[in-house]
This record gives structure tokens, sequence and C-alpha cells, in this order.
């Protein structure tokens, strides 16, 4: 695993930290020429990750990609040079926004939040949406949402070098925003050289607790990085997501070993591709050890539970340079007593306390605490003053 000399953190990939986005007068002087250039509206995904790579979590990408490293991507999980990457970072556009653009020119990227970035037009293609399907997804059903998106989504990519000229406001969650230099920073600052990174969607839940916790034991600190970027309509709001977070890190862990910020990234659904993809950008964040669970970045019944440890027996260690740390589905053993899971656990079912995932919705909704050996009552009651407070946050 390699690590920086200079401060003794693990590398990002592909050695250096690339962040793209001008400041100052280059940015000043930047919109002023944008005038000129064509617009291009992006929506939020596509705004989601101009912001990863502004801030360098997406290193060593430079911007979206071109045709090479997409097909290559899609068939082989790799860059065209063989570094490891599994989701293709791209820019679809319809045929009539693409046919305005011409290689070798700047076009204006504009998103929400009054995002405004630059795009160096260097490749316009065809995207292969049937092979990015099987090839990302796993499937060509179009009821996974990933498959979906790619039918709702223009069928021309741009492949160029972006530069984020005024970045989104960052008024939302702007306590635990932490770009991969800070949190890198803060690791530096605070001697953790052994750090582990949990990827979330959902709130806390006591099985969460159990394995952050695991982690924490063979660490130096814990990176505890909710998503905040677009997902399903029917996830959870990521204002609940963060809020269970701070209520429990302010009652249940020690402050000096967890660092809690948010990934502004959006879910693929894409399974075990996904799952190196959140390793790899965790990484960037300067994270030596990934916590990969039961069904990481599932949906449906389209990936096998454990199909997400699996793949990373596709790539050799010192490839991926993060260590990925594997738990099963875990849960309260009366028997034992305690948290346990499958592989520590001799008793039978009926000794574990277990709720469906519609039950746990039930109670919510009728203002009623679960067991607490699922949720912990301080989360639970967030989550019911959420559904009360209306149908924007979805549990």
């Amino acid at each position: 695993m390699g690590r920086s000399e200079m401060n003794g953190l693990v590398e990002p990939h592909g050695g250096v930290l690339v962040e793209r986005r001008l400041a100052g007068e280059g940015a000043r002087e930047a919109l002023a020429r944008s005038r000129e250039w064509p617009a291009i509206p992006v929506d939020a995904r596509v705004a989601s990750d101009i912001e990863l790579l502004a801030c360098g979590a997406l290193s060593p990408l430079r911007g979206f990609m071109g045709e090479g490293d997409y097909r290559s991507v899609v068939e082989r999980g790799r860059l065209a040079g063989g570094l490891p990457w599994t989701i293709p970072i791209v820019l679809p556009l319809s045929r009539e926004l693409a046919r305005g653009l011409r290689c070798g020119q700047e076009a204006l990227l504009k998103g929400d939040r009054g995002l405004k970035a630059s795009l160096k037009v260097e490749e316009i293609f065809e995207r292969d949406g049937p092979a990015e399907a099987r090839g990302v997804y796993r499937t060509t059903d179009e009821r996974h949402p990933g498959v979906r998106r790619l039918h709702e989504d223009g069928e021309i990519l741009v492949g160029g070098e972006v530069l984020a000229i005024e970045e989104p406001s960052t008024a939302s969650f702007s306590d635990h925003r932490l770009p991969p230099a800070e949190t890198r920073r803060i690791f530096r600052e605070r001697g953790w050289r052994r750090v582990a990174a949990f990827q979330t969607r959902n709130p806390i839940h006591r099985a969460h607790e159990y394995i952050q916790k695991c982690a924490l034991e063979i660490t130096d600190g814990l990176l505890l990085h909710p998503l905040v970027g677009p997902t399903k309509d029917d996830d959870i709001a990521p204002e609940v997501r963060v809020a269970s977070y701070e209520r429990l890190l302010s009652l249940y862990y020690p402050p000096d070993r967890v660092l809690l910020g948010v990934f502004p990234g959006s879910m693929r659904y894409a399974g075990p591709r996904e799952a190196i993809f959140h390793a790899i950008v965790r990484k960037n964040y300067g994270c030596t050890h990934f916590i990969v669970g039961r069904d990481h970045a599932g949906v449906g019944n389209y990936y096998g539970p454990f199909d997400a440890h699996r793949i990373f027996d596709d790539y050799a260690p010192e490839d991926l340079g993060i260590t990925p740390l594997f738990f099963d589905n875990t849960f309260f053993c009366l028997s034992c007593n305690g948290m346990a899971s499958p592989k520590t656990c001799p008793h039978p079912a009926e000794s574990r306390v277990s709720l469906s995932g519609t039950r746990l919705r039930e109670l919510l909704r009728e203002g009623r605490l679960p067991p607490p050996e699922i949720t912990r009552p301080e989360v639970a009651e967030i989550l019911i003053a959420a559904i009360r407070n209306g149908p924007e946050y979805q549990i």
C-alpha cells in the first residue's frame, strides 16, 4: 500500500490528489470568457460528479471520461491505462444538445445551487447502453434504477477536462463537507495512520454501530461518510441520515477517534462495482480500510448478499491500495446477550432479535419505538419526528 513520504498517509488513487477547481482571478477570467461558450444544463447527478471532480474525490480523473476509458471501465473495471476503476464518470447529452458541440471548444456546465464549470470538449461519442448495463449493473432489467437511468439519459457522451468555476452553495452540511485535502489534514493532525471508512445511505442502526466499532478496534480512526447526493426517491432524506449520526456520535462514540464527513456523490446501486468505487474514493480521502457489509450498494434482488465481497478478489491488493473489511449480517442475539453475526454466533434464528424493514417502518409511522437491540431510541426518535414533519422525509 503506497504511502506519501511526507505525511505517512495512504497515497491518492494514481498517486496524486487531482483537484479540478478555479479560484480567484482564474475563476473570474473563466466566468468572463464563458459568456461566449455554449451552455449545457446538467442534472443533480452530473452536478454531484462535478463537485467530486472539483474536490479531488475522483482522483486521478481530470474530467468526464473519453471513449477509451469509458469502454475499458465498462468491459474490465479498469481505466484504459490499467488502473482499477469500476463506475463510468460520464457526461450524457441528447443528440440535439451534442449537435451544437465540436471538439476543441469550451462549454459551460450549469447545475443547481449555482454550480458552474468549464468543459474542454475533447471527444463526442456514442454511449453503449446495453454493454454498460451488463458490465456495471449486471442486468439489463429496466426496473433496476441504474439501468432505468441509462434509458433516461442522453445517448451521446462528451469527454473532456472539467474545472469548477463557481461551486455549489455548501450551506447544507457545511460543518461536515470536508474535501479530501481537509480529511487528510485532520488525519495527520490526529496522528491517524490506519483509517477505516464507512459508507451509507441509511440512518444508523445497531448493526451499523457494531461493525463500525469492530473496525475501530483495529484502526486509529473512523471516517463516517454518509452519502448526501442524489438517491432513489424512496430513500431516506440526507438531513435525517446525518442527524441520526450526529446524535449517536455525541453519545456513544469516542470523539477523538471518529470524524463525521458527508460524501456529496450520488448512488448508482451498482452493487459489487459500486463497492470497489466507494473504496477507491475513500482512499482519496486518506482512508486505508473500507467497510463492506452485506449487499453493499445493492437494490432489490439483483446481487447476491456477498457479491460485493467477492469482487475484491478480481483486484490485487496493491492495485486497489485500500484494504476491505468484510462483514456479514449482524444482529442482537438473546442467547449471546450481545451483538453478533453468523461468523460468531452458534444459536438458532429464534435467538436473534429481528425485524423486517416493512415492520420497522410501520412502528415508526405509528410513533412507536422499535426494540433497542435494533435501533437505539435516540435514532428512532429522530426518524419518528422526520415522518411527522412531512413526506419529503422517507424512511
